[in-house]
């Protein structure tokens, strides 16, 4: 009996798509964005061992890496290029998918585009079809799977990544059941990574893992095509809560893509309601008597350490991290965060003034910011990051972000790349030069 899930997936994925004007914008802005900081974590130590790996494996040279001019198999690109663009965690996330969509896809999708000899434009709309399905596999799967401990980028991702490589390699329907039932033997990622270079290691293992499916599945490779939903299946086995409506609910038709959240801090993705609120509130240090912030308790054991002494640390402290805004740091420069900084004398002043509390009446994405002003007046801003951001206050934002990483110059030409068309290798060559 064939899979309503994975059968929807299936269809979505190989056929035709109405994809809208806004999605394909937003999806550009995400492969920007992901080049980005790609090019960015290139000199990360994870991204440098496993282009060590690369090297030492050899093999033929299909795609590029960050970071290195040399091509490599594109299996082996996209675990270099999905690891290596999660590695300073500065990429898109998405909250109903709980991840990170676009480290798992486009790793798969531009390897392949640069294997088949794909047009940026075809690669560009797999990304959105695959990142599409990894968040409606993400809602399938629902926050008990991620509560458990499996980190979402690379669980949901590995189905998208699969989604996209499937797509350009021109996979038929029950085909692409077949590759995404065997991505779910392979989709794997824990929490307990958080902390370590086993995190952005995920978001590469996904990427790899739905190209190999996809490859393996292209030479003839059967699967059971019902995998993620079967009994003893993915979901079954991975504390899935089966929310096959919600998931599946406006497929095709409804880009929930276009929710996509784009880092425009430097810092956990939990201090950046608070963060935007300081902007809102655009107060100086000096005029600081007191602050006070509210949100959601599930952050206030990821991101609210209260003096923390390494750059590292500042980006899960609320209080540095606010400190470093009022006192004139730019919390989108990575060079922002720095032992330097947290030695600070103003940052250690004011943060001694900062208090975090939890609310458990705000949602994950809000934040409440109050000020007491040293001539007595006080000031409060909210922000929710769910909040529509107009496209072009995001595009004004995700572009004025690439050129602080990667230079104006390149940033613009990737971004004309993405806007004019162009081939798959043609963007490709920008990961390394």
């Amino acid at each position: 009996m064939t899979g309503p899930f994975s059968a929807s997936l299936a269809g979505f994925a190989t056929g035709p798509v109405q994809t809208t004007a806004d999605a394909r914008l937003v999806a550009c802005l995400s492969a920007l964005d992901w080049l980005a900081v790609g090019r960015a974590g290139a000199q990360e130590p994870v991204a440098a061992i496993l282009r060590d790996l690369a090297l030492d494996e050899a093999g033929a040279g299909q795609a590029h890496v960050f970071g290195m001019d040399q091509p490599v198999p594109v299996r082996m690109a996209a675990l270099v290029n999905g690891t290596t663009s999660h590695a300073l965690d500065y990429d898109d996330t998405h909250f109903a998918h709980i991840g990170h969509p676009s480290v798992a896809v486009f790793p798969a999708a531009l390897a392949t585009g640069e294997l088949r000899d794909a047009t940026l434009v075809d690669v560009i709309e797999a990304a959105l079809v695959g990142m599409e399905l990894s968040i409606r596999v993400g809602l399938w799967l629902g926050r008990d799977h991620y509560q458990t401990g499996f980190h979402q980028t690379a669980t949901a991702g590995a189905f998208g990544a699969a989604a996209a490589a499937g797509r350009l390699a021109g996979l038929s329907p029950e085909a692409m059941r077949h590759a995404l039932g065997l991505t779910a033997t392979r989709a794997a990622g824990l929490k307990a990574q958080f902390g370590t270079m086993g995190k952005p290691y995920n978001a590469g293992l996904a990427a790899s893992a739905g190209i190999e499916s996809v490859q393996l599945v292209r030479r003839g490779f059967v699967a059971n095509p019902d995998a993620m939903e079967s009994g003893g299946g993915f979901g079954a086995t991975h504390h899935g809560q089966a929310q096959t409506d919600a998931a599946l609910d406006g497929l095709g038709g409804t880009w929930l893509f276009e929710t996509v959240s784009h880092k425009f801090h430097a810092c956990c993705h939990g201090l950046h309601a608070a963060l935007e609120a300081g902007r809102d509130l655009d107060i100086g240090a000096p005029e600081i008597a007191e602050m006070r912030v509210r949100t959601h308790p599930r952050w206030m054991s990821v991101c609210n350490q209260p003096a923390p002494d390494t750059g590292l640390g500042a980006k899960f402290s609320y209080a540095t991290v606010l400190a470093m805004q009022a006192t004139g740091y730019d919390t989108a420069r990575l060079d922002s965060y720095s032992d330097k900084a947290c030695a600070d004398p103003r940052i250690r002043d004011l943060r001694s003034r900062i208090t975090v509390t939890a609310d458990d009446s705000l949602t994950e994405t809000q934040a409440v910011l109050s000020v007491l002003r040293r001539d007595g007046a006080r000031l409060e801003a909210s922000h929710d990051l769910d909040a529509p951001l107009s496209l072009d206050q995001r595009e004004d934002r995700v572009r004025r972000k690439a050129g602080v990483l990667i230079g104006q110059e390149r940033a613009d030409l990737a971004w004309g790349q993405l806007r004019g068309g162009g081939s798959a290798a043609g963007f490709a060559s920008l990961l390394c030069r």
